[in-house]
């Protein structure tokens, strides 16, 4: 995309009086060769100059009703930190650290060379720490973000005054005035009523309205909550859950006499319905995957205990079961817009792109049993942090 197609400013925001009207800036019109199918093929001439950061090795997609065009490959807000931990909460008085305004402005950089063009963001130090990356090239980049310590996850924010602060302060953080999407989120147990979400969508449209964000979405470690929101706030346009390499797909019907019952760790996740991916589509809801690496915990049969900077190009066993965790997330579920895995170097970054250069390749028998097997040891170890991540190995 040119700076000169791509300056959508408060001032452009606020011309755009409708969500069609919107969506014909930013070029969702790209589809026109598949139709309405989430992947977007190779669009070449104008078409690809409409995608932000267009490469053509990238596979794009549309993110469901918001008609954004996102890579397939995108970026997690999370990276290793220097206790070796996967993300980031707070910088002392909100001054990010030279090493890592160095460190994400080049991973950001390596991004853009490779086609990838939206970042998911959870955490006000994530905020920060992307607003310097982006500094002079916001338009380079769809952006999702949230607070995770203003969202709905603390009872005390779920009123609209505390949902439009969670909103100001990220904005505030990454320096930028308005947001791709706001993808507020919700308690990880799923301990909510339905009616906890209206705060925020009331929040969203004032926003909205105000120039601030284009987009709503909404991320939650709960299926059938997120299922039931989806079925009844329309307001909803994408939406964000984990998904790794053992998630499978629900068959269709659910019913009590072709389904067991199991214990499981949340209330409200006992779950008869249909697929949460037949769900999505249905409602034409955009879907980002995060979690492809479970925490990262898929890694640790390497024993790689590196801590920010990480240096090098990591393990090639690593670099591989990653890579081939990717392309299988990817080639399994076209409902899904994109994945998120974290990336902490540029080398990381290569490895996570050529996922998606790749992936209409076949994944072959023998690289199949080999993740199977990694995987599935590794998600029968998780620590008890991740446990909730196998709520989600039928969905």
């Amino acid at each position: 995309m040119n700076e000169s197609d791509s300056n959508l400013s408060r001032r452009n925001l606020l011309g755009l009086t409708s969500k069609a009207a919107l969506a014909a800036a930013i070029g969702n019109e790209v589809l026109a060769k598949t139709g309405d199918s989430p992947s977007s093929g190779s669009p070449s001439g104008d078409k690809a100059r409409k995608i932000i950061n267009y490469h053509p090795k990238m596979k794009y997609r549309k993110l469901g009703k918001t008609g954004l065009i996102l890579s397939e490959i995108s970026l997690g807000g999370h990276w290793k930190n220097r206790d070796a931990g996967s993300f980031w909460r707070d910088f002392a008085d909100e001054k990010v650290p030279e090493d890592v305004a160095r460190n994400r402005t080049k991973v950001v950089s390596a991004c853009i060379d490779a086609g990838i063009n939206y970042v998911d963001i959870t955490t006000g130090a994530e905020c920060l720490a992307y607003g310097v990356a982006l500094k002079g090239r916001r338009e380079k980049f769809i952006v999702g973000a949230d607070n995770h310590r203003l969202c709905l996850r603390r009872p005390e924010n779920v009123n609209v005054k505390g949902q439009t602060r969670n909103i100001e302060e990220c904005l505030r953080h990454m320096k930028t005035d308005y947001l791709d999407i706001w993808r507020v989120q919700a308690k990880q147990t799923g301990r909510h009523k339905l009616t906890d979400l209206e705060p925020a969508v009331e929040a969203a449209e004032k926003a909205r309205k105000a120039g601030k964000i284009r987009h709503f979405g909404l991320s939650s470690h709960n299926r059938r909550w997120l299922q039931q929101v989806i079925e009844k706030y329309p307001q909803v346009e994408m939406v964000v859950f984990p998904v790794t390499a053992m998630t499978k797909k629900k068959g269709l019907p659910i019913t009590k006499e072709n389904i067991a019952e199991q214990e499981q760790p949340f209330p409200n996740a006992k779950d008869r319905t249909v697929s949460i991916f037949e769900t999505v589509r249905k409602h034409n809801v955009g879907l980002v995957t995060i979690k492809p690496f479970a925490g990262g915990n898929i890694f640790q049969s390497f024993k790689n205990k590196a801590k920010f900077p990480v240096m090098g190009v990591g393990l090639k066993e690593e670099n591989d079961l990653a890579r081939l965790t990717l392309k299988c997330i990817l080639t399994r579920y076209d409902e899904i817009t994109c994945t998120v895995p974290g990336l902490t170097t540029i080398y990381e970054v290569d490895n996570a792109a050529r996922a998606s250069y790749e992936h209409s390749l076949t994944i072959t028998p023998a690289e199949r049993e080999w993740l199977e097997e990694m995987t599935g040891e590794r998600m029968a170890q998780l620590p008890s942090e991740y446990q909730w991540l196998r709520d989600w190995d039928v969905v």
